[in-house]
């Protein structure tokens, strides 16, 4: 398995590009802002082939290069259905008034070819399996991409901005919600293996053992505490 990641824009939003091996097809996930560069120069390196991009959440600095990322290379890209609308209208998604500045010229809209990700789901690309779990609290239309163990690779989990080294996603834009926050770390994380990578939207990687352990979060959740329970930083846009 191939994983190459970089963190890209003003956000620093960590993209991944995933295939069976070097010189075959990849899925890209999250390409953010100013991330086609990166894209272009890991395909490159590598020798790959894209044949989709696939969307943790809508948030622009996930998704602002999936129009010429997907233009480029004539791929579809895959999103959850509550979170569509904000490819189009990413102002909306940030409670910001129409028109004001976004981090100046970005291309937004959708590109010509978009499938709707479902809870459950296991996509079949690029010789390997996805399996997509929706995970809302830091958007309505959250998901996690769940890679299997595989001969000496562990599990994976690329968590968009459900679960970070340490802490979790932001819930206070529209949308956000900790009561759901903490009912996906419940149904999506805690179930997981702890050799399980955590391969987060920002910032570095970390396992489910390791958070298990230290990410207060996870740990109050584990305890069978609610939302109204004391509360650490959180991070991400």
């Amino acid at each position: 398995m191939l994983i190459a990641g970089f963190p890209a824009g003003a956000w620093g939003t960590n993209c991944y590009l995933v295939a069976p091996a070097a010189g075959e097809e990849c899925v890209i996930i999250d390409p953010g802002h100013q991330a086609a560069p990166g894209v272009e120069e890991a395909l490159k390196k590598h020798r790959l082939k894209p044949v989709a991009v696939v969307l943790t959440h809508g948030h622009i600095d996930h998704v602002a290069s999936v129009v010429p990322v997907c233009g480029a290379h004539g791929v579809p890209a895959w999103i959850h259905p509550e979170d569509r609308f904000m490819m189009s209208d990413p102002e909306k998604a940030l409670g910001r008034t129409i028109g004001m500045p976004l981090m100046g010229e970005l291309t937004v809209g959708e590109p010509d070819d978009v499938r709707e990700l479902t809870d459950g789901a296991k996509l079949e690309l690029a010789g390997f399996e996805l399996t997509v779990s929706h995970a809302p609290g830091h958007t309505k239309g959250s998901v996690t991409f769940g890679l299997p163990e595989a001969a000496e690779i562990p599990p994976i989990l690329f968590s968009g901005d459900l679960l970070f080294a340490g802490s979790i996603g932001r819930t206070d834009f529209p949308g956000g919600s900790m009561d759901d926050m903490l009912e996906s770390l419940a149904r999506v994380v805690l179930p997981l293996d702890d050799s399980t990578v955590v391969l987060p939207g920002h910032n570095e990687y970390t396992t489910i053992g390791q958070e298990r352990a230290t990410n207060p979060y996870l740990r109050q959740v584990a305890a069978g505490q609610g939302a109204d329970a004391p509360r650490a930083p959180r991070r991400g846009m």
